[in-house]
């Protein structure tokens, strides 16, 4: 695995370290801030290893001859509910007040439009009324209107997604080998997902539920600005060294309970896909 990026920092210190992945280990290595770092300032790292797990299972689809086919351009996933880590949530929140103020006002309008549609859709109070988080036909069925509203992330443009670098985990965790037209419609076509082998936002999203005290540890990436209004930064509450954070998120990772096999609806996100 390629060598990572440390957060800005002064000081760093270069370490290995193994994450079992399946019936396999992966080997990797990373520049760690040596003074006090938060998960959140971590996030680069941890989305370096996730590429690299994507990488792997990519070759092995490739090997099997059902090559992932998701591709630039293809933003059929991209109308449904992403679910996106506090942390995540906190980061990404901070990189859009860094844009240029015409920017960001053009990406708070995309957020603006994109609720009201799914507002009158009746698609946000059925999210607000939680009781679909304990019904697996109500996530479902929420899953299904969410998707139906045909309502784009609004960090969609042309199709593609224009913070792909530092896009959510659960968008890295997301692959098909199915035919792209086939997604057009995922809870009417059988699409062929690809199966992970561990998920690295499950171990994200379990640390926002201690956080949280509730059940789900995630927002809908549609409620990001409203969320940022509450100024919270749960990276706070996940902190230390470099090496003792990913210490702690790799402890996570190896406590996450195992993937299903085949698994319509995501429990942690709606996402519409057979695993």
């Amino acid at each position: 695995m390629p060598d990572d990026s440390a957060p800005a920092t002064s000081k760093s210190v270069k370490v290995t370290f193994a994450l079992p992945i399946g019936g396999g280990t992966l080997n990797a290595m990373a520049n760690l801030p040596v003074g006090r770092t938060t998960l959140t300032q971590l996030l680069p790292i941890i989305q370096n290893i996730e590429n690299a797990i994507v990488a792997r299972v990519a070759d092995e689809a490739e090997q099997a001859g059902t090559p992932i086919s998701c591709r630039a351009g293809c933003g059929a996933c991209c109308r449904q509910m992403v679910p996106v880590s506090l942390f995540e949530a906190e980061a990404l929140a901070g990189w859009m007040d860094t844009l240029p103020a015409e920017h960001r006002a053009s990406l708070e309008a995309r957020f603006h439009k994109a609720l009201l549609a799914l507002r009158d859709a009746g698609v946000i109070e059925k999210i607000l009324d939680e009781r679909w988080m304990k019904d697996r036909e109500l996530t479902t069925q929420l899953a299904i209107d969410y998707f139906h509203a045909h309502v784009a992330c609004p960090f969609l443009e042309n199709e593609s997604c224009s913070i792909h670098p530092i896009r959510p985990l659960s968008c890295r965790e997301y692959l098909v080998t199915s035919p792209p037209v086939l997604c057009n419609d995922p809870s009417e076509n059988q699409v062929g997902g690809v199966r992970l082998p561990i998920k690295l936002s499950r171990a994200l999203y379990a640390f926002g539920q201690e956080i949280e005290q509730d059940h789900r540890g995630w927002i809908p990436l549609i409620f990001l600005l409203a969320w940022q209004k509450s100024g919270a930064k749960p990276g706070e509450y996940i902190s230390g060294t470099g090496e003792e954070v990913l210490k702690m998120f790799i402890e996570r990772v190896a406590d996450s309970p195992p993937i299903e096999e085949s698994q319509l609806i995501d429990s942690q996100g709606g996402q519409m896909i057979e695993r």
